[in-house]
């Protein structure tokens, strides 16, 4: 996993404004989304907006601070799974649990939407970690044979993170992620050889049918 780029010491004073910051906004994104103001943070937490910028010069990066820890905990959950579980149930069980955190958490989805979508250095710690850990569940269930090699992990990444999105605030938010969580992983296994004369049926069903084709008149 990348480590965080290492930040100078900070004196007392400076690391609580940091804390409190980073608790403001974690609260002020949970009530109001976001998309609030900058500037709304900085009055939460008690401090000048001089302040804010200096330490987090962008949302990006505040949002980051916000769940540094979360990101943390994900990318330790998917060791645990790779030795607890084979290679592709490992893998869903990580993805579900990553839609349910994103699905009760919007804060959480924009940071991973962005860290997926952006290449600045704001986002590059989150970016890399998450890619890390999906890469090692991913790639593993390949080897294994259990899920198509055709796709990538920012695909899938980008795929779990839309659903959490999507089904964020939902009355029944959790319940709708999981389903549409249970349709992404179908289509991550491998196509059978039963699936594959399914839709040969489907699209000539004249070819099993014992009707005759005729060829066409020139």
């Amino acid at each position: 996993m990348t480590a965080p780029p290492p930040q100078p010491a900070l004196r007392a004073d400076a690391r609580r404004n940091v804390e409190r910051l980073v608790s403001a906004a974690r609260d002020v994104f949970t009530e109001r989304g976001v998309d609030v103001p900058m500037d709304d943070i900085a009055r939460a937490a008690g401090v000048g907006n001089a302040t804010l910028y200096r330490r987090f010069p962008t949302r990006e990066a505040l949002l980051q601070a916000v769940h540094h820890d979360e990101i943390e905990a994900l990318h330790a959950r998917s060791q645990e799974l790779l030795a607890a579980q084979p290679p592709d149930e490992a893998l869903a069980t990580w993805l579900r649990e990553l839609a349910r955190r994103g699905s009760t958490s919007r804060s959480l989805a924009a940071a991973l939407m962005t860290a997926l979508r952006d290449e600045g250095a704001d986002v590059s710690w989150c970016r890399d970690t998450m890619h890390a850990a999906a890469a090692s569940l991913l790639d593993l269930a390949q080897r294994d044979g259990t899920i198509r090699p055709d796709v990538t992990v920012s695909q899938v990444l980008k795929l779990v993170n839309a659903i959490a999105y999507a089904t964020e605030g939902e009355p029944d938010g959790e319940h709708q992620a999981d389903h549409l969580l249970t349709v992404l992983i179908d289509g991550l296994r491998p196509r059978r050889a039963a699936d594959c004369g399914r839709r040969s049926l489907l699209s000539n069903p004249l070819r099993h049918s014992g009707i005759r084709q005729e060829a066409a008149s020139p």
